[in-house]
């Protein structure tokens, strides 16, 4: 008996290591194994959403949000996860670039195409390719918009520790990563969960504008057990700039800064980012870095569907990005601005209108010699 429990050791993780190559084969940058089952991580989930840090993310929260603590609530058959990560960091400028006057900035991952379908396609490609190797199983794909904690399955599988930012890092590329899973069937020797290695470090703890990264006191029969950080939604540029549909907080439009669409900052800060992989994978590169806030006052709501199909901004909708390109040009310091925001001023939507007559007050307070 105990030969025969060995071998299946042995061809599990036969199994594992063809399953990372079939991986390497279909574009993926880094995989692992991890098993299908709840993580000490789905403990602090109900913790974090009590706190109220998803905000108005709805879908997190519900029957949907209790999916999250087994993977099986996905794939009941699931015996192993495949976890995958995809590098989207072209090698291009960070957010200290941008010219605050004149450009907005949006988030590193939403330059190119929307990563959701890339990464989509390469999952189904590997199944396709685990299929032929072993013949039928069971299988679902999954990215970030299934109830899956993903972060804690890779961090499981090896990909990385989750660091204080709550970004995934891995080692030796860094945390420009993009993550996908496959539930599987088939039986899989699992990996080791990666060691943290933030140590002292809290970087982009000081670094972030808006004190999104919060102390947590997520705990396990009362003993603290769980991350040392946790992301605030409701202090977070992300959270604002993506996921809120109606008004920014008054309190943080200042220190949005020139961003549109996401935030950059925890990571461009981190260590561990100073040698991070970069990828030539046309779907990442920056078609959408450093737009002129000008031309972006301007766009009608076709024009925003248009120039923007396919690309992770449309999740913004054309109203909430008038809101952050108005409060934008309101953090320039730019009077030439005015007009613009004038126009916006007049807008039907009455939050676009709202943060348009903020920035007009923002940029007529500034002495004459501060303004351009």
């Amino acid at each position: 008996m105990r030969g025969l429990c060995h071998w299946s050791i042995i061809e599990r993780a036969v199994r594992s290591q063809r399953v990372k190559q079939l991986a390497a084969e279909c574009g993926f940058d880094l995989a692992g194994v991890a098993a299908a089952e709840p993580t000490i991580e789905a403990l602090f989930y109900p913790q974090w959403l009590a706190k109220g840090y998803a905000g108005e993310m709805e879908y997190l929260k519900g029957p949907r949000g209790e999916m999250r603590a087994d993977p099986k609530a996905l794939l009941p058959t699931a015996k192993s996860l495949v976890c995958l990560g995809l590098i989207y960091n072209a090698d291009a400028p960070l957010t200290a670039a941008v010219d605050a006057a004149r450009q907005g900035w949006v988030s590193r991952y939403a330059w190119g195409q929307d990563y959701h379908g890339v990464i989509r396609d390469r999952l189904a490609a590997l199944v396709g390719a685990m299929r032929r190797e072993w013949g039928p199983l069971d299988a679902k794909v999954a990215v970030d918009t299934s109830p899956l904690l993903e972060r804690a399955y890779a961090h499981h599988a090896g990909l990385g520790w989750i660091g204080k930012n709550t970004c995934l890092i891995n080692q030796q590329l860094g945390s420009w990563v993009l993550l996908g899973e496959i539930l599987t069937s088939l039986e899989l020797e699992p990996d080791e969960a990666s060691p943290f290695r933030c140590g002292s470090c809290t970087r982009c703890i000081e670094a972030c504008p808006t004190d999104a990264l919060v102390p947590t006191d997520a705990l396990v029969n009362g003993k603290h057990q769980g991350p040392a950080y946790a992301l605030d939604s409701e202090r977070c540029i992300s959270y604002w700039t993506i996921e809120l549909r109606g008004s920014i907080p008054a309190h943080g439009r200042a220190a949005m800064g020139p961003h549109l669409f996401g935030c950059d900052i925890c990571q461009d800060v981190c260590p561990w980012n100073r040698r991070a992989a970069t990828t030539d994978d046309p779907s990442f590169q920056p078609a959408n870095m450093l737009p002129g806030l000008d031309d972006l006052s301007t766009l009608t709501e076709e024009e925003f569907d248009k120039r923007f199909a396919g690309s992770p901004i449309e999740r913004s909708r054309y109203r909430g990005f008038l809101r952050n390109v108005a409060v934008a040009m309101g953090n320039s310091g730019n009077r030439q601005f005015l007009p613009a925001l004038r126009r916006l001023a007049g807008s039907p939507d009455a939050v676009v209108s709202e943060h348009a007559a903020w920035a007009i007050e923002r940029l007529e307070a500034l002495p004459l010699e501060e303004g351009r």
